[in-house]
C-alpha cells in the first residue's frame, strides 16, 4: 500500500521516517529498502497494517484488564491469544508469509512459515521505521507496555521499550511501546 508516516514530507518518507504519526506495519514492506519498499511511481510504503486486522498504533490504552482488549507484554504479530509466543508467523500471514519455489508432485508449493523477524514494526513520533541497511531489512517491534509513573514521548516505558505515543502517558496507563532493539531480518 503505497503510504508513508502521515505529517512527515515525502522527501523524508523516502529516506527514513520518523517525524510523522505513528503507523504499525509489515516488516516485508515497512522497512527501508525492503521488498514493497515503494510502489512503481516511487511512493515510499511503511506496510501499514489498514487490512481490518484489527490494529492501528492508538496513543494511549486504558487500563489494560487482563483478557479484555489487549493484554499486557503483547507482542503485535507475536503473541498468540493464549498469551504464548508464535513459533513462526502463521498467525501473522496466511500459511506463514511464504512458499518454497519448488512444487511438490501435486503442483503445489508447500508453505514455509517465516521464524524471525516477522512481529510487526512501528514507527513515527521519533521511532524510525528502519532499523538498518539492507540487505536484511528491519524494524522496531510494538509491545503493549504499562507505565508505572509519568513517561514522556520517547522516553523508556519499561526495560527495552519506548513511548512513541506522541504524548506523556501517567500510571497505569499503557501504550504499543516500540523496542529499542532492531528485530531480526525476516527469515
Amino acid at each position: 500500500m503505497p503510504a508513508g508516516l502521515p505529517d512527515e514530507s515525502a522527501v523524508n518518507n523516502a529516506a527514513n521516517p520518523n517525524a510523522g504519526r505513528c503507523v504499525l506495519f509489515s516488516n516485508l514492506s515497512g522497512p527501508k529498502g525492503s521488498l514493497f519498499d515503494k510502489d512503481n511511481t516511487g511512493n515510499a510504503s511503511t506496510g501499514q497494517l489498514s487490512n481490518c486486522i484489527g490494529f492501528g498504533a492508538p496513543p494511549i490504552f486504558d487500563v489494560i484488564v487482563p483478557n479484555q482488549q489487549f493484554n499486557d507484554d503483547y507482542t503485535v504479530g507475536l503473541t498468540k491469544p493464549d498469551r504464548t509466543s508464535s513459533a513462526n508467523s502463521t498467525i501473522m500471514f496466511i500459511g506463514g508469509g511464504k512458499s518454497t519455489a519448488a512444487a511438490l508432485p501435486t503442483g503445489a508449493a508447500p508453505d514455509v512459515p517465516y521464524t524471525a523477524g516477522f512481529a510487526v514494526g512501528k514507527a513515527g513520533q521519533g521511532g524510525s521505521r528502519d532499523a538498518g541497511a539492507g540487505p536484511a531489512f528491519t524494524s522496531f517491534a510494538a509491545k503493549t507496555v504499562t507505565a508505572a509513573a509519568t513517561i514522556a514521548n520517547g522516553a523508556v516505558v519499561e526495560a527495552g521499550w519506548v513511548n512513541r505515543s506522541g504524548v506523556s502517558i501517567t500510571n497505569g496507563q499503557s501504550i504499543f511501546g516500540s523496542a529499542s532493539a532492531a528485530s531480526a531480518a525476516p527469515a
